[in-house]
C-alpha cells in the first residue's frame, strides 16, 4: 500500500567549490576507471565507490554502466545490485539495503526543485530501499521515497510516495497491484 512520505524535502545551499571539485574528480573516475571496467570487476567499482566516501557491503554489485552523481551519499547493502544503466541521482543519501535489485535504467532520484517558489529553490529527500526489495527496469524513484522491506516497484512504475514492506506497485503514479 503506498502512503505519505514521512518527511518534508529540504531546501539546500548552493555547493561549495570543494564540492564541486570533489564531485569533478568522481566524474573523471566515473568515465574512466569505474566505466570503463569489464562488468565481473564488481569489487574494483566498489573500491572505487568507498574512495570517494561510499559504505558499500560485501557482495555489492555495481555494474559499470550504472551512474552514481555524489557516491558519498550512497550505501550498498550485502549482495544488492545497481544494475545497468541504473542511476543514483545521490545529492541526498540513498540507502539501498541487502539483497537488493536495482534493475536496468532504474533512476533513484533524490532531488527536485521547488516549483512554487520563484526562486525554483533545490530540495532534497532521502531514498531508503529496505532489505529484499526490487526496483525493475525503468522505474523513477523520487526524493524522500522509502519502499519497504520485499516491496516490489514494476518496470516503469513512478514511485512518488513511501511503499509499505511487501506491497507490488505498477504504473505511473504507481499503484499496489499485489503483494508478496
Amino acid at each position: 500500500m503506498l502512503h505519505k512520505r514521512s518527511f518534508k524535502l529540504a531546501a539546500v545551499p548552493a555547493p561549495s567549490g570543494s564540492d564541486k571539485l570533489r564531485r569533478a574528480l568522481w566524474r573523471l573516475v566515473e568515465r574512466t576507471a569505474y566505466g570503463w571496467s569489464p562488468t565481473p570487476f564488481h569489487r574494483w567499482r566498489c573500491f572505487l565507490l568507498r574512495s570517494f566516501g561510499a559504505k558499500i557491503e560485501v557482495g555489492a554489485h555495481p555494474y559499470p554502466s550504472a551512474r552514481v552523481w555524489a557516491p558519498w551519499n550512497l550505501r550498498m547493502g550485502r549482495a544488492s545490485c545497481l544494475g545497468p544503466e541504473a542511476t543514483c541521482y545521490s545529492v541526498a543519501e540513498i540507502a539501498i539495503g541487502d539483497y537488493v535489485t536495482i534493475s536496468q535504467g532504474a533512476y533513484l532520484c533524490s532531488a527536485t526543485h521547488d516549483y512554487r517558489d520563484p526562486n525554483f529553490p533545490l530540495v532534497v529527500g532521502n531514498i531508503s530501499i529496505e532489505d529484499g526489495a526490487w526496483v525493475a527496469a525503468g522505474a523513477f524513484v523520487g526524493p524522500g521515497v522509502k519502499i519497504g522491506k520485499g516491496a516490489i516497484v514494476g518496470a516503469r512504475a513512478v514511485v512518488v510516495k513511501d511503499l509499505e514492506p511487501g506491497v507490488v506497485v505498477a504504473g505511473n503514479p504507481a499503484r499496489q497491484v499485489g503483494s508478496r
